[in-house]
């Protein structure tokens, strides 16, 4: 069976692990879930990420998941652009979380970024989720 919305995946698989307190999550690793990776661990929301070769010879993403007095650093993990309903913004509609708390990270043309990168280099995107 193949997977409909990978990305959705991947939050619900970092979700779920922060739920059950585990120190590494795994998953079939793709270039916009590296960087994504990327972004979450500039930001500071994770502590770390590897993509390795399983058994299978498939690429694997490992993400490690970071903790702070025992509760886990994101507290909230929404997909908003998803493959049935499609959300672009320009760099005027780009959406904050918060009022700046959190981080929107979006899809552009010159990669996956955060809203205050994509505010900084003029560009807008698609929407892919947002963090706090």
């Amino acid at each position: 069976m193949t997977m409909q919305d990978p990305l959705a995946d991947m939050l619900t698989r970092l979700r779920n692990g922060q739920t059950a307190k585990l120190s590494t999550v795994a998953m079939p690793s793709s270039k916009t879930k590296v960087e994504v990776a990327r972004v979450l661990k500039e930001e500071g929301y994770i502590q770390g990420y590897e993509t390795v070769t399983n058994e299978d010879g498939k690429l694997e993403l490992n993400v490690v998941l970071k903790y702070h007095l025992g509760k886990p650093v994101i507290e909230e993990l929404k997909r908003i652009s998803r493959p049935g309903l499609r959300r672009y913004c320009n760099k005027q509609e780009i959406p904050s979380v918060r009022n700046g708390l959190g981080v929107t990270i979006l899809s552009t043309n010159k990669g996956v970024m955060t809203d205050r990168a994509a505010k900084n280099a003029g560009v807008g995107g698609e929407v892919l989720c947002s963090v706090f």
